[in-house]
């Protein structure tokens, strides 16, 4: 039985948190439990004058209890030092003053184009997912745009989308079994973590794996967890697995 401390949920969230600066102005969606604690987390530790811009508008709140159902909730606007409305964060990504955004998808190749339009053939899909939303602008003009899934496997990770909601400008891609960086224009293999192998990140993508060398994803720190503990009482990063 895997030990509560190397939980995947746990290596995910630690691995968003220590991407973001401190000083930087980071935005996370509204399904996004995962990169909203790791914001709160870098917030906690590291970088403490990151901006915690978010769907709801409040501008660092300091949530007393987070929401089990979304990562867009009241909460996130009450306790907030100002309001920033959803409009200012694309105006701000438009004029390059967005840091980080965390986003995601349904497919991903290796070119790092996402698809979270349709599974299928556009005009008769198998099935239609709700597109691009606010993804297919803050992608492309966010400068770090970093891609979570909690998924991995040969549906998710493709030769080839089935349709290119949006392009360029993804940084990495974080899964439960590793971290994906771009590099001129393909997707490498960054780091494994620990709780898998190079040959489980292999069976379960559908492209070839490309990598300079075999890194390991760093486990989180006493001090990480035990912030954790106190953000994420409720353990809603482990609810998406």
């Amino acid at each position: 039985m895997m030990e509560e401390k190397n939980r995947v949920c746990d290596i995910m969230v630690c691995a968003m948190a220590r991407l973001i600066p401190d000083g930087s102005k980071v935005f996370h969606g509204v399904s996004s439990h995962m990169p909203m604690i790791a914001l709160l987390l870098a917030k906690a530790l590291h970088a403490p004058g990151a901006v915690h811009l978010n769907i709801p508008g409040g501008t660092d709140p300091d949530p007393v209890r987070l929401k089990k159902y979304t990562s867009a909730g009241p909460e996130l606007l009450e306790r907030s030092t100002s309001y920033f409305p959803l409009m200012e964060v694309f105006d701000l990504a438009m004029r390059g003053g967005l840091d980080v955004a965390f986003l995601s998808g349904i497919q991903f190749d290796s070119r790092g184009n996402v698809n979270a339009s349709v599974i299928g053939d556009y005009k008769k899909p198998k099935v239609r997912m709700p597109g691009g939303a606010g993804s297919a602008v803050l992608i492309p003009t966010a400068k770090r745009a970093i891609l979570w899934r909690t998924k991995h496997d040969k549906r998710t990770f493709v030769n080839q989308v089935d349709f290119v909601t949006t392009r360029g400008n993804v940084e990495r891609i974080i899964t439960p079994l590793c971290i994906f960086k771009m590099e001129h224009g393909e997707m490498v293999l960054e780091t494994i973590h620990p709780t898998s192998s190079l040959e489980e990140v292999q069976e379960n993508t559908g492209f070839p794996i490309k990598y300079s060398h075999i890194a390991y994803t760093p486990l989180p720190t006493k001090e990480e967890l035990s912030a954790l503990k106190r953000i994420d009482p409720g353990d809603f990063r482990n609810i998406e697995f």
